[in-house]
C-alpha cells in the first residue's frame, strides 16, 4: 500500500551542479574514466571541490563504485554512499536518496552519477543474454522462452494491448518521437542534433517488434552523467541557481516485475507511476496544471503516453492528442530518444537547466519540472522547482 500522507523532504535540499561528458557511439576510455569527468564537471559546475563531497550515489548497475570514483576524483572521506536499483528506475531515486541523507544531517554535498559504455560494450537493448540463478532471472524465466528476449518485445506486449484497448494506431507513438527530435534537432549535446524527424518518418521507420517501430525505441549511447546536491541553506551561497527538490517518490505497484508484469489487472497503464503521481502530488500540493516542463523517461514512446495519463495530464487514450497539442514543452533536451540515453540522469539535468533558464529549448518563466525515471520496472521522479 502506497503512503497515504505527506512526507516532509520537500524544500530541504537543492541539485546545484550538473556535469556531463558527451554523448557517443563510442567513448573510446573506460566507464570509469567517463563517470570521473561527469563527477569533476559537477562540482566545478556546483562551485565546489571534490574536498566539499562527503556522499556518492549511483546505480545497482553501474560498474564505477563509489568509492573508487571518489578516490579517482580527488574526493576524501565519504560519511554516505548508497546505490539504487532497477535500472533506468533508479535515475530520480538518487536524488531522492541525495536529499534524504542531506535533510538528515548524514551528509553534506552528495554527488549523484551514472557512467556506462552502453554502445561500444554492454548493449543492454540486446537483451537477455545470459543470467546468474537468481529470483530476477527465475521471473524472467516465463517469458524467454516465448521469445520475449529483449526490452523492445517486453514493451511491444503493453503497448499493443494500449493501442487495442483505446482504439488507436501505432501512428499515436509517433507524436512522442516526433516531439523529442525536434528538440534534440536545436541540442548541439544532442546525437541526433540538427536531424529532426516527421510523422512519415516515423510511419516509415522499420519494425523492431510490432507496434514499435526503430523511432520508438530510444538509442544507446556512451558516457556519463552527474548531479550535486545540498541543502537549500548551503545551496543560496552557490554560483547557481538552486534546483529545489519540490518533492521525489519511489513507486513499485501490485503485482510488479521488471518490464513482464502481464499479469496485472490492465496492461494500459504503469501502475508504478501512478504510485510516484500519487505521492509527488500529494507531498508537493501541486497537480498537473502547476508543471511548466515535464521530461519523461522515453526509453519507449508508448510508456511515455502512459506516464502522461497516469499523472493525470490528459484521460486515459488521450496522450497522443496532448503531445500533439504541444501543450506541455515535453523532453527539450531531446530525451534519450533523441539526445542520449544515459538511463535518464540527462534528463534530470536538463530540468535544472530549465529551472536556471540556460536550456537551448529554454520554456519562458519556468519554474517547476517534473521528471521522471525508467517505467516498466519499479521506478522513481522529481518534482523541482526555484527556490521561492
Amino acid at each position: 500500500m502506497s503512503l497515504h500522507r505527506a512526507d516532509s523532504l520537500g524544500g530541504r535540499a537543492a541539485v546545484v551542479g550538473i556535469g556531463a561528458t558527451e554523448f557517443s557511439k563510442d567513448s573510446g576510455r573506460s566507464e570509469l574514466k567517463l563517470a570521473v569527468e561527469a563527477v569533476r564537471a559537477a562540482i566545478d559546475d556546483a562551485g565546489l571541490s571534490p574536498a566539499d563531497v562527503d556522499g556518492m550515489v549511483t546505480f545497482t548497475m553501474d560498474t564505477n563504485p563509489e568509492i573508487t570514483v571518489a578516490q579517482a576524483a580527488g574526493i576524501g572521506d565519504l560519511s554516505f554512499f548508497s546505490r539504487v536499483h532497477y535500472g533506468g528506475g533508479a535515475a530520480c531515486a538518487t536524488v531522492q536518496q541525495a536529499a534524504l541523507a542531506v535533510a538528515a544531517g548524514v551528509a553534506e554535498v552528495v554527488v549523484c552519477y551514472r557512467a556506462f559504455n552502453e554502445r561500444s560494450g554492454r548493449r543492454f537493448g540486446s537483451g537477455v543474454q545470459q543470467r546468474e540463478p537468481s529470483a530476477e532471472g527465475a521471473a524472467l524465466g516465463w517469458n524467454l522462452p516465448f521469445g520475449l528476449l529483449t526490452p523492445a518485445s517486453w514493451v511491444a506486449m503493453t503497448a499493443r494491448r494500449y493501442l487495442h484497448a483505446h482504439g488507436l494506431t501505432p501512428e499515436a507513438f509517433g507524436q512522442v518521437a516526433v516531439a523529442g527530435r525536434r528538440h534534440a534537432a536545436r541540442n548541439p549535446a544532442a546525437y541526433f542534433h540538427g536531424r529532426p524527424i516527421t510523422l512519415d518518418d516515423h510511419a516509415s521507420s522499420r519494425w523492431i517488434v510490432e507496434p514499435l517501430r526503430l523511432l520508438d525505441c530510444c538509442q544507446e549511447t556512451d558516457g556519463g552523467q552527474a548531479l550535486v546536491v545540498t541543502s537549500v541553506e548551503r545551496a543560496r551561497d552557490l554560483p547557481r541557481p538552486p534546483a529545489v527538490v519540490v518533492a521525489a517518490a519511489q513507486g513499485a505497484g501490485r503485482a510488479q516485475e521488471q518490464m513482464t508484469s502481464y499479469y496485472r489487472d490492465d496492461l494500459t497503464g504503469l501502475p508504478e507511476m501512478g504510485v510516484v503521481a500519487r505521492q509527488l502530488w500529494r507531498t508537493s500540493g501541486l497537480g498537473p496544471s502547476d508543471i511548466d516542463v515535464g521530461i519523461l523517461y522515453d526509453h519507449f514512446t508508448p510508456y511515455v503516453l502512459m506516464q502522461l495519463e497516469e499523472f493525470g495530464f490528459c484521460g486515459r487514450g488521450e496522450a497522443a492528442e496532448f503531445v500533439a497539442a504541444d501543450t506541455l514543452p515535453l523532453n527539450t533536451h531531446g530525451g534519450q530518444l533523441g539526445e542520449a540515453y544515459l538511463h535518464g540522469m540527462n534528463g534530470i539535468a536538463e530540468a535544472v537547466r530549465q529551472l536556471r533558464g540556460t536550456s537551448v529549448n529554454q520554456t519562458a518563466g519556468a519554474a517547476r519540472a517534473l521528471v521522471t525515471a525508467g517505467t516498466g520496472v519499479p521506478t522513481s521522479a522529481l518534482i523541482l522547482g526555484v527556490d521561492g
